[in-house]
């Protein structure tokens, strides 16, 4: 299967902590490493993982973190089409706790790739499917060339300007900031999903609800950083695939699962 993810991607320095420090406290990380991470480039990696061949439309900065980055993604399996930004690689700082829970700090604007970037659009039309975190309109526009397309919903502002048809707009029903009312779209997406962590979640299509079960994690709770985005990129597998919406929610919230057995963004820990 070929698919794309039109998004972002943060260098992000990880910390294993016994807790995130209070005000004022000093804490010992009991491991750290740096990744090229954020919710584009876990997608692009889950996809690799999952056996597609994946095309990654991106921005990096202008200085040596951006070529590290750039090269940190094609190391990842992934054809890496980006445009570079006159300014610095953002940057993110990434505590992970005892419990798995993450707590992210990020440095710098959020750099995402542009339609009019000269980059091989073109070559989303040949796609079976493409996740969207980041870009901005014409870029959303040019992603709808693919055969099927999943956005996430903290991107809300960009999908309603560029006014395309989406198979499935993905949220988190715990986070005020991807907050979804029926009609903000035109047209409104065939699928809304909402996800609420090991909770498991909802979707709606044409109008009915049905929920769906988290799926019991395949070993040891390690990191819960990426799940959220690796649950995305598996609904766009499933899209891709020609699965059924109920199928496409399960296969899913098996990779979120996986995801949390996972030390970081790739697991290369």
């Amino acid at each position: 299967m070929r698919a794309a993810v039109v998004g972002h991607v943060e260098w992000v320095r990880f910390a294993q902590v016994d807790a995130v420090p209070a005000q004022g406290e000093i804490v010992t990380a009991a491991d750290t490493w740096e990744e090229p991470a954020g919710g584009g480039a876990v997608a692009a990696g889950e996809l690799v993982r999952l056996g597609a061949e994946v095309d990654f439309f991106v921005a990096v900065g202008n200085d040596e973190l951006g070529r590290r980055t750039h090269e940190a993604l094609e190391s990842l399996g992934c054809r890496v089409h980006a445009a570079t930004r006159d300014e610095p690689q953002r940057r993110a700082l990434t505590y992970v706790d005892e419990d798995g829970e993450r707590t992210i700090t990020l440095m710098g604007d959020k750099l995402h790739p542009h339609g009019g970037d000269p980059l091989p659009w073109a070559e989303l039309a040949g796609a079976d499917a493409v996740y969207f975190s980041a870009g901005d309109p014409d870029a959303l526009r040019a992603a709808r060339q693919a055969h099927a397309l999943v956005a996430t919903a903290r991107e809300l502002p960009t999908l309603v300007e560029a006014q395309v048809p989406l198979d499935a707009l993905v949220r988190s029903g715990r986070d005020p900031s991807e907050a979804y009312e029926p009609g903000l779209l035109d047209p409104e997406p065939y699928m809304i999903v909402s996800t609420t962590g090991r909770d498991g979640g909802s979707y709606v299509v044409a109008g009915e609800e049905e929920t769906f079960d988290a799926v019991d994690l395949p070993g040891p709770l390690v990191d819960a950083y990426g799940a959220g985005d690796s649950f995305a990129a598996g609904l766009t597998f499933a899209f891709g695939s020609g699965r059924a919406p109920e199928d496409a929610v399960a296969f899913a919230a098996k990779c979120g699962a996986v995801a949390m057995t996972r030390c970081g963004a790739h697991g290369n820990r």
